[in-house]
């Protein structure tokens, strides 16, 4: 389904936001006082929010955050309002007016800071994050699930190219970001053999994105059937299904690049496994506490592999993850990604609807 964004919005005294405060209890749609774009702040109507794996966990009780707070940072919106000491353009020096539709870093930080400057502003001081911030009676709308969200200052924001649909312009700002900053840490993968293990939206991006820079060969390796299908229409040229009683020497042993979008620790030792000489490991998925990953030493040191570890995405990665979906969503079957879309108010429903059904995203749209 394609959502076009309004191209006149007008401003109400009052406003909806839905509060997650923990796992098991129903979230609250509440109403609230418009917001405003404080300086150097920008307001946006939130116009179309997909839920994230994160999202999902922090709903079941897998990952805790402070509550109350708002769920949902894969958004895409329009600007309503710029504040005074904006510099009122995007991160690629375009002009920005009211009415254009945008999407911005799931954080914001101190682009001063010394993390910043090395080129890792997702880990710099000053470190806000949307969707996970707590709510309060002066901060309220910094998540997904509410019509209006406001820019803090030091985000950035981009303009979403033109034709590019709702439901996938939500997803650039996490999925497409991160997975862009996982190609940059491969280095140059032009001609080369790339092996990618787990498939939710993080790996089927991968291939995709892996397809447009030139990759020789991609193959995907997951648990679920179903996913192996989707990867082939993103890119993939051949899939593993990594049954109970797969055989690790079934995998080639001559892969030039391998990311992990699992965090499974079976995935990563099968992953390194498979690397030749000179390989290169990217690993992505591991954010939750899991048994540890065994690692062969010797073999590390033997063929020259190198592993990287990647946790959210810089400035460069989401401006190239921008760039990659619009010149590429019509390409692969983006399409495909939202299962199923929900209106805010039912969107309790929506992470229930997900936790069953267990499509690559479901989606959120605003009356």
């Amino acid at each position: 389904m394609i959502f076009v964004p309004q191209s006149d919005i007008t401003l109400t005294s009052t406003t909806n936001l839905l509060i997650f405060n923990r796992a098991g209890e129903d979230m609250q749609l509440l109403e609230k006082e418009m917001p405003s774009a404080g300086a150097g702040e920008i307001l946006v109507k939130n116009l179309y929010t997909t839920i994230c794996g994160s999202d999902l966990h922090t709903f079941c009780g897998l990952r805790h955050e402070k509550t109350p707070t708002i769920l949902g940072h894969e958004i895409v919106g329009e600007v309503v309002e710029i504040g005074n000491r904006h510099p009122g353009t995007d991160y690629a020096g375009n002009v920005l007016q009211k009415g254009d539709l945008v999407t911005w870093s799931i954080f914001s930080s101190d682009p001063q800071s010394a993390e910043a400057r090395r080129g890792m502003p997702q880990k710099a001081s000053g470190l806000f994050k949307y969707g996970h911030a707590t709510v309060t009676d002066e901060d309220s709308f910094h998540g997904g699930l509410a019509e209006y969200c406001v820019l803090r200052k030091n985000t950035v924001v981009l303009k979403i190219p033109a034709g590019v649909p709702l439901d996938t312009a939500a997803t650039i700002n996490c999925a497409v970001a991160t997975v862009s900053g996982a190609l940059r840490l491969a280095g140059d993968i032009k001609g080369k053999r790339v092996l990618i293990t787990g498939l939710g939206l993080l790996g089927v991006v991968c291939a995709s994105i892996c397809r447009d820079a030139g990759a020789a060969q991609i193959i995907t390796a997951d648990i679920n059937p179903d996913r192996l299908d989707q990867s082939l229409g993103f890119g993939a040229d051949r899939a593993y299904l990594l049954s109970k009683d797969f055989d690790q020497d079934a995998l080639p042993d001559d892969i030039d690049v391998v990311f992990d979008m699992s965090g499974a620790p079976d995935a990563m030792e099968a992953g390194l496994q498979s690397l030749g000489i000179g390989g290169v490991a990217v690993w992505v998925g591991a954010v939750f506490n899991s048994r540890k990953v065994c690692i062969d030493a010797e073999q590390v040191v033997r063929k020259l592999i190198t592993i990287k570890g990647l946790h959210n995405y810089n400035y460069q990665d989401f401006a190239y993850a921008v760039d990659f979906i619009g010149r590429c969503h019509g390409r692969f079957p983006f399409n495909t990604v939202v299962g199923k879309a929900f209106p805010l108010k039912d969107a309790q429903s929506a992470f229930e609807y997900a936790i069953e059904h267990k499509p690559l995203r479901v989606g959120i749209y605003f009356d």
